[in-house]
C-alpha cells in the first residue's frame, strides 16, 4: 500500500482555513480519495486537553516557552496516534496547522527564533514534514474582523494578542514561505471563498498527480 499524502493548511487568525479544508475534504472524497481532517493543536483527546490549556483565555501568564513546549507535546501525540497511522493506510490528511504555526508564532512573534522552535519540534515529529504546505495570507485586520463577525467562531488567548502581534505571526510566515519553497505555497485568503477554495484545490490535485 503506497503511503498517502500530508496536507498543513497554514495562516494567520481569521485566514478562513477551518471553511476551506472542509470544503478540501468534501472535494476529495467526492473524487475517490479517501481524507482525514485533523486540527492542531488537538485532534485526540490528549491534545485536545494540551489545547484547552493553551487557548484558555485566563492563561495569560503563560510563558512563551511553556507555550512552545506544550504545542510540540501536543503536536507529537497527534502525529503518531492519528496522523502517522492514516497515512500509512495510504489516507490524505489534511491538517489545520502543523509545525510552522510554532515557527511562526513561537519562533518569530514571541521571539523564541525560529530555529530554536524548530528544533523543539524536530525533537517532537523527528523527520516528518508535511508533503505540502498551503498558507493563506490575509492582513490581520481584516483577519480579526472576520472573527468578530462570527459568534461561533472560538475566541481563544491568541485572538486578544495585539494587532503588532499579529502582523509579527504574518512577518514570520513571510519568513518561511522563504525557507521552504518547494514545500509552502501561498494563496491569497481575501479573495473571495470560491476563488480561494479553487486556488487551493488545484495545488492539492496538482501535488497528488
Amino acid at each position: 500500500m503506497n503511503r498517502g499524502m500530508f496536507i498543513s493548511l497554514e495562516g494567520p487568525e481569521g485566514a478562513g482555513k477551518t471553511t476551506i479544508i472542509s470544503m478540501l475534504m468534501t472535494e476529495l472524497k467526492l473524487r475517490g480519495y479517501q481524507v482525514l481532517q485533523t486540527r492542531e493543536p488537538g485532534g485526540i483527546e490528549i491534545a485536545e486537553k494540551i489545547r484547552n490549556v493553551i487557548l484558555d483565555k485566563s492563561h495569560t501568564a503563560m510563558d512563551p516557552r511553556t507555550e512552545a513546549l506544550l504545542y510540540a507535546a501536543a503536536r507529537r501525540q497527534h502525529l503518531v496516534e492519528k496522523v502517522d497511522p492514516a497515512l500509512e493506510s495510504g489516507k490524505i490528511v489534511l491538517c489545520d496547522r502543523f509545525i510552522d504555526s510554532s515557527l511562526a508564532y513561537q519562533g518569530h512573534a514571541r521571539g523564541l527564533g525560529i530555529d530554536d522552535v524548530y528544533s523543539i519540534n524536530q525533537f517532537a515529529i523527528g523527520d516528518q514534514m508535511p508533503d505540502l504546505t498551503i498558507y493563506f495570507d490575509i492582513d490581520p485586520v481584516i483577519g480579526l474582523n472576520r472573527i468578530n463577525q462570527h459568534d461561533n467562531r472560538e475566541v481563544n488567548r491568541l485572538d486578544l494578542e495585539d494587532i503588532q502581534f499579529h502582523y509579527k505571526v504574518r512577518e514570520g510566515y513571510e519568513l518561511l514561505l522563504k525557507r521552504f519553497p518547494d514545500r509552502m505555497k501561498k494563496i491569497d485568503a481575501a479573495d473571495p471563498l470560491e476563488v480561494v477554495f479553487s486556488k487551493a484545490k488545484d495545488l492539492i490535485l496538482s501535488s497528488l498527480k
